[in-house]
């Protein structure tokens, strides 16, 4: 006879990581995970390019919590009883051997997301675990000890304890559900994409890419360094995509409308750029500007620079004009440009905000106000830059609910 009774509401990644790990520490558990849609695991399946970003080769905790604009201070907490040697652990124990890439990204060996979608579903059926796809949950409520869990279509169902993993949602009207059981919620709003920039004066160069020039937001804190690539809608590339991390409440509050300045040259000064040119000047002055670049600026990059600033193209460094100069110098290292709009960055799309980690016992993912409610995964108020990051807050955050779940009375 199974003596208690489990209901998982959302089959991602936290949902199933949950589910497997409740099952193993409770043989006698009836665990049911309950999934919205037929497609179970989708963001683990097209995630990091159809690869899966498992998790990132940080094995500092104390570092490991500074990728995490919202949420890394709690997660201290959680990371010194599940973290990434835990992780690499738990697959490899189970066949998915995982490699690392220079940026620190960790993929499968076979560089098929299939791979892990393949071994937490087969985890999760050795060990007993109901997989109910298309039942989307409506309401869940407390009634004599239990709770009942009510299905879209007007059927419900009685369990002893229930845990939320149904991932982040952009419209604050998804939490309500929670919020009838006075569950805050910090409200959500987008976090890593792109920026859109309409009308830009780099139009026709995408595809171009600095391998290390730095962003900042206009009257703001925020500033990122890093690759940036022009895209035909606007930039984008690790340091956009980190900033718009770092600063996604901010720039929700500017309704996506705001100016960015780019320095193509990394964090080269004014005064360290003058020294430079002059230096060029000196020793090339016979050399055509637009068609020499320097500072290892590609070529096109370069000449358009050059024209906007009014740089004709047969000018030489012996004839560039004062006025022109000035303007090549803003351009090189204090381009503005006004972003109107966002673009999702590929598949890694992220939610900041959902449940309030106050709301929360962090060793057991447990609601403070309600026993018998978990949360796991990204309906909680934890996000993180890319790399792998937010796939290891739902591994952990899976972990102690599943265990909690599977251990408590």
């Amino acid at each position: 006879m199974k003596e208690t009774k489990v209901i998982i509401v959302g089959g991602g990644a936290a949902g199933f990581f949950a589910a497997i790990t409740c099952a193993r520490y409770n043989y006698n558990a009836e665990i049911i995970i309950l999934e919205k849609s037929n497609k179970l695991l989708s963001k683990v399946k097209i995630s990091g390019g159809g690869r899966c970003n498992v998790t990132h080769a940080c094995f500092d905790n104390v570092q490991l919590c500074k990728y995490y604009p919202r949420g890394g201070k709690e997660l201290k907490t959680c990371f010194a009883y599940f973290s990434t040697n835990q992780t690499v652990d738990w697959f490899e124990s189970r066949g998915v051997r995982l490699k690392t890439e220079p940026d620190g990204r960790m993929f499968p060996i076979t560089d098929n997301s299939q791979t892990v979608v393949d071994c937490l579903i087969r985890e999760a059926r050795v060990l007993g675990v109901k997989i109910m796809p298309n039942f989307q949950v409506s309401s869940i409520r407390p009634s004599n000890g239990k709770w009942i869990v009510t299905i879209k279509s007007g059927e419900y169902m009685e369990c002893d304890k229930v845990l939320v993993a149904t991932g982040g949602n952009y419209g604050e009207s998804a939490y309500q559900w929670l919020k009838d059981l006075n569950i805050k919620i910090v409200p959500p709003v987008p976090s890593l994409f792109s920026f859109n920039v309409p009308n830009s004066r780099l139009s026709g160069l995408q595809g171009i890419s600095v391998a290390d020039a730095s962003v900042r937001i206009e009257g703001t804190r925020y500033k990122e360094q890093g690759p940036i690539l022009i895209t035909h809608w606007g930039f984008s590339g690790p340091a956009i995509i980190r900033l718009s991390s770092w600063a996604a409440r901010d720039i929700f509050e500017m309704n996506y409308d705001f100016n960015i300045h780019i320095n193509w040259l990394k964090d080269m000064s004014e005064e360290k750029l003058r020294q430079e040119i002059n230096l060029i000047k000196a020793e090339h002055p016979k050399k055509n500007i637009a068609s020499n670049p320097c500072f290892k600026l590609p070529q096109r990059l370069w000449e358009r620079l050059a024209f906007i600033s009014g740089i004709e193209e047969d000018t030489r460094w012996c004839d560039l004009p004062l006025k022109a100069c000035n303007r090549f110098v803003e351009e090189l290292i204090r381009g503005v440009y006004n972003v109107k709009g966002k673009n999702t960055y590929k598949e890694e799309f992220v939610t900041a905000g959902g449940v309030c980690l106050s709301e929360i016992n962090l060793l057991t993912m447990e609601s403070l106000s309600h026993k018998g409610l978990y949360f796991a995964g990204e309906v909680l108020n934890i996000d993180a830059l890319t790399g792998g990051f937010n796939f290891q807050a739902a591994w952990t955050t899976g972990f102690l609910s599943g265990k909690a779940m599977g251990t408590s009375e």
